[in-house]
């Protein structure tokens, strides 16, 4: 068997969490990627990135053929997987209960016969610190002490009735099972103090959990204010980006993964389980657009207090931590063979130091979202802000690495200037809303600077388009965010002529590609890559801006026919239709959020 064989697709995963981390569940029934305790601690289940040596936490029904079935829970994030054979039908349910207060971490599989006599086969094999270290086993108090056999110290407890043996550095074990039997397995934090004893007081631990999980994000559903069409997907896009928005810090991580090629074989295999500015600002404006106010507010206390802690605006970094904290050099990780043979598997992002400016625009437009629409900020925060729109004042000519982070040199990136415009432009309207002290004349005259910098100097007369930097002949799908910040008109001429630039060039029915890496910015890799899912969803929301209402449906619902079966989007597509890149993405997710709720203004507004 080649390597690339061992691999589940992408797709063919499912996930959970508890708002501190999170896994990911096959459809086979292995959880086959987990991070412990946090999205961005160490793995202890790495085989999505080393099948062989990565490690996971498998539940398998012995029988010659077997049909996997996954689905959620409606309006839940509880995952149930069906082994469907011959002879009978067993259900695995899987979650990870939320405990706000106490942020303690439980992981629970449920398994239950349906109909018929199985045998189930049950691997545990936990491979610590990136699939570095193996594992030692304690019996204590009724439960089994897993320990990392490294430096790191890291262990979990589990609790099932099961007698594992030893089998290969894994723990094995074979149970007979018929119709209506149960078993449940618990791993719990190693300072979990109490614990059930009995496999009786682990049933009903485990059913107190499952009911506590379904009534948090089912009330947490209940919270939304979208009642439009396409509600299910809009509402399974919204529990994804709430599993990967740490509820004790109010931060979000961009994907819940690392390491999950744009190519197959190819090397841009980022880590994105962490707070991007720009991302996350994002999340907390498709959070807005739903209701949920909340998430909205926690993530302003967030950026708050780092604004707090740096004494000028250039020290606000692209990316954090979720505590704030960026400490994010990058390394490799050698001895993971990566996804389908895809090297090197990189933890840490050196793009944490890049320079680029866009992150202030789409900064200042959540903040001036948030007060216009949720509670209005305090005047001790504007003052902070204030430091932000005086330095995209002073800065917004300086070269960047752009929104794609590339790594081969500074340019002035369109996008950059267009996000600069709409710093200023929202700073203007808090200012002017709230009656907040502020040099009001200045950031006038440098926003009407930036708007004709952009109308003028970004315009190529040959290409009939705005391009990609100043003095470019390359196309960027993020110029398609220029009528959606209301920078200029979806009936503009110069922007109907980039439309259509685009469309004629990175346009594939309903998937669109972020630039064609020949001709554009260059990250330093050969290659390709895939399609950009939000890229699609973009373009999605600028035909409905422009009045093609009709065709905007249309490939909204084809988009929707790219998501696995369980609603949820990598990074990218591939033209064969398969997902590419960390899963699930945030942004995909948001980008759907967004081109729904704008199709249903829409519609609403046409009486259709």
């Amino acid at each position: 068997m080649t390597i690339p064989d061992r691999y589940c697709p992408i797709e063919d995963y499912g996930l959970i969490g508890n708002l501190e981390t999170t896994a990911l569940v096959s459809k086979w029934g292995s959880i086959d990627f987990m991070p412990y305790p946090r999205f961005d601690s160490p793995t202890i289940f790495t085989a999505l990135l080393d099948r062989s040596s990565g490690g996971s936490f498998s539940i398998e029904i012995l029988c010659d053929e077997v049909n996997h079935k996954q689905l959620y829970l409606p309006d839940t994030a509880i995952l149930i997987t069906r082994y469907l054979t011959n002879v009978g039908i067993a259900e695995l349910t899987d979650f990870m209960p939320v405990d706000e207060e106490n942020n303690r971490f439980v992981l629970i599989r449920m398994l239950k016969i349906i109909k018929g006599d199985h045998t189930v086969r049950v691997e545990l094999n936990p491979r610590f610190a990136y699939g570095k270290f193996g594992f030692g086993v304690t019996k204590q108090n009724g439960t089994l002490l897993i320990q990392s056999k490294g430096a790191n110290e890291q262990a979990f407890r589990l609790i099932c009735p099961v007698d594992f043996e030893l089998e290969d550095d894994r723990l094995v074990a074979e149970i007979h099972l018929k119709a209506r039997d149960e078993i449940c397995f618990a791993l719990l934090s190693e300072d979990t103090s109490e614990y059930p004893g009995t496999d009786d007081d682990l049933k009903a631990f485990a059913k107190k959990n499952f009911d506590r999980t379904l009534h948090f994000w089912r009330n947490w559903n209940n919270q939304s204010a979208y009642s439009g069409r396409w509600q299910d997907i809009v509402r399974r896009s919204a529990i994804t980006l709430k599993l990967l928005t740490s509820c004790r810090y109010g931060s979000t991580v961009a994907a819940a993964t690392f390491g999950l090629p744009e190519h197959i074989g190819g090397q841009r295999n980022w880590d994105y389980r962490y707070t991007w500015i720009r991302d996350a600002a994002f999340t907390m404006y498709a959070f807005l657009r739903l209701g949920y106010n909340r998430e909205a507010r926690q993530f302003i206390h967030w950026i708050q207090q780092r604004s707090l802690e740096i004494d000028s605006a250039d020290e606000l970094k692209l990316m954090y931590r979720i505590d704030g904290t960026f400490d994010l050099e990058e390394h490799e990780i050698p001895h993971l063979e990566g996804y389908k043979g895809s090297t090197p598997v990189r933890s840490g992002n050196g793009a944490y130091n890049q320079f680029q400016l866009d992150i202030f625009g789409e900064l200042i437009d959540t903040i001036y979202l948030y007060n216009k629409n949720a509670e209005p900020i305090s005047y001790d925060f504007w003052l902070s802000l204030t430091k932000f729109i005086n330095f995209v004042c002073e800065n917004w000519k300086q070269k960047g690495h752009g929104i794609w982070e590339v790594r081969d040199g500074e340019k002035e990136f369109l996008i950059s200037k267009v996000m600069s415009w709409v710093a200023l432009d929202r700073g203007l309207r808090i200012a002017e809303n709230r009656s907040f002290p502020a040099p009001l004349e200045r950031w006038r005259t440098t926003r009407n600077e930036v708007f004709n910098d952009v109308y003028h100097n970004f315009w190529n007369p040959e290409r009939k388009a705005f391009v990609q930097y100043r003095g470019a002949d390359a196309l960027d799908a993020s110029a398609l965010l220029m009528p959606l910040v209301r920078m200029l008109s979806p009936n503009e001429p110069r922007w109907i002529s980039t439309l259509q630039a685009i469309e004629s060039e990175l346009v594939t029915d309903s998937l669109v590609y972020r630039y064609n890496l020949d001709n554009g910015a260059s990250d330093g890799f050969s290659g390709e890559e895939g399609t950009f899912s939000m890229c699609s969803f973009w373009y999605i929301e600028c035909l409905a801006k422009s009045g093609k209402i009709d065709k905007a449906i249309l490939y909204f619902e084809k988009m929707l026919g790219y998501a696995n079966h369980l609603g949820l989007y990598s990074e990218q597509i591939n033209l064969k239709g398969e997902q590419l890149g960390n899963f699930p993405q945030a942004f995909t997710h948001l980008g759907l959020i967004s081109a729904a709720y704008q199709l249903q203004l829409l519609l609403s507004q046409d009486n259709h």
